[in-house]
């Protein structure tokens, strides 16, 4: 079984690829005995839904014109 500390490391992973068979079967044994991190869960997927939805931000350095020539 896998710590909570683990389970976060798989939750974050999860939003940038697939997990393996053995890394979701552990998440989701783990998820299914840990409320703290279910909640952790549900935090991380509003997080991801909300960022997949929100435009990309220019750079600010870009956008002000701040280029810096070396000489």
């Amino acid at each position: 079984m896998i710590m909570c500390r683990e389970a976060t490391r798989l939750m974050s992973l999860k939003q940038d690829r697939t997990l393996t068979f053995r890394e979701n079967t552990a998440l989701r044994f783990h998820l299914s005995m840990c409320g703290a991190c279910r909640a952790c869960m549900r935090q991380f997927d509003l997080l991801h839904k909300i960022a997949s939805h929100h435009p990309s931000l220019p750079n600010d350095a870009t956008e002000k014109g701040d280029h810096h020539d070396s000489h």
